[in-house]
């Protein structure tokens, strides 16, 4: 193990995210109700630009009446990008009005470091002037390829970076991809086209301890589709997946929440790794295979996940 380190952002239970256009405050109260885990209140993509003022308005009101905590749920708003002139008024009145009922900001089309940069400091100095003691987290959408390229940096931009989301609609239209279906797969690419920039932010992720959680699938219509797209992300090592229709929540949370014969064995391990210390082995053997400290590491992520969503 290397003598550098980065200890782990502050972990949070992240299986669904589901995504709730800031511009219909009446599916707020729905999100807040559902199984999901995280939830965002969008003011970018979801939000036509007539309606940027009112749906802020809407979100703040939503981040004041609802108690999202309380219910289970981790709160987010998604900005506007850097390159808007809502960005500033995004980040001034969302926080200034409403932070203390705040988890975390997303930052779309993140593309250098300097971008979260700017966001932590406005989130810094409005904290200060407000006397906020719960200090909210920044997470990052990683959705073009100036962001891909620079992605190992960003996971380094600031304290307050938690998670990294992989946007592969814009991701897809920044490489110019020959794909019209947001997070499926073009039959005429010999295997999974997303795959080199999920493992690559993925790595930058688990490098510098931030979530990776996968971005959207675009047909809920689908679900066989989204199933495969989650697996292929949780097999990576993602923690979670967006969902953009309620009907998405429950798979994800079923792909991204370990079996319980999983666990089970996870403890057996663990159980059994115990046992040979104390008769002075590093190693053992359980059903016919070789377990050892890295048999310890993966087995304490899957009880730490369990342990999770058990205290949820």
């Amino acid at each position: 193990m290397s003598h550098t380190r980065y200890a782990p952002a502050r972990q949070r239970l992240q299986r669904s995210e589901l995504a709730v256009p800031g511009s219909n405050p009446a599916l707020f109260a729905k999100a807040a109700a559902s199984d999901v885990d995280y939830v965002f209140l969008d003011l970018e993509d979801a939000v036509a630009p007539g309606d940027k003022e009112q749906a802020r308005r809407n979100v703040i009101g939503g981040l004041r009446d609802i108690d999202w905590r309380g219910l289970g749920k981790t709160i987010s708003v998604r900005i506007n990008g850097i390159d808007t002139h809502y960005m500033y008024r995004d980040v001034v009145d969302v926080v200034e009005q409403a932070g203390e009922h705040l988890d975390t900001i997303l930052i779309p089309k993140v593309g250098v470091p300097a971008d979260v940069y700017m966001v932590d400091a406005m989130v810094t100095q409005i904290e200060e002037a407000k006397g906020l003691t719960n200090a909210i987290g920044i997470e990052v959408l990683i959705e073009t390829t100036l962001g891909m390229a620079n992605v190992e940096a960003i996971a380094t931009s600031s304290p307050r970076l938690e998670a990294m989301h992989f946007g592969v609609a814009d991701y897809a239209a920044s490489c110019r991809a020959r794909t019209t279906n947001i997070g499926g797969l073009n039959p005429d690419y010999p295997g999974d086209q997303w795959h080199e920039g999920l493992s690559r932010m993925l790595v930058a992720c688990r490098a510098y301890g931030i979530r990776p959680i996968d971005g959207p699938f675009g047909d809920f219509n689908d679900p066989n589709g989204f199933l495969d797209g989650a697996r292929r992300a949780a097999a990576l090592g993602y923690e979670g997946k967006w969902a953009i229709h309620p009907s998405q929540i429950g798979l994800a949370n079923e792909v991204f929440s370990p079996p319980a014969e999983e666990v089970d064995r996870a403890h057996r391990i663990l159980a059994a790794l115990a046992e040979a210390a104390a008769e002075g082995r590093g190693a053992a053997q359980m059903e016919g295979r070789m377990i050892d400290a890295a048999s310890a590491r993966m087995a304490e992520n899957v009880v730490a996940q369990a342990a999770a969503i058990q205290d949820k």
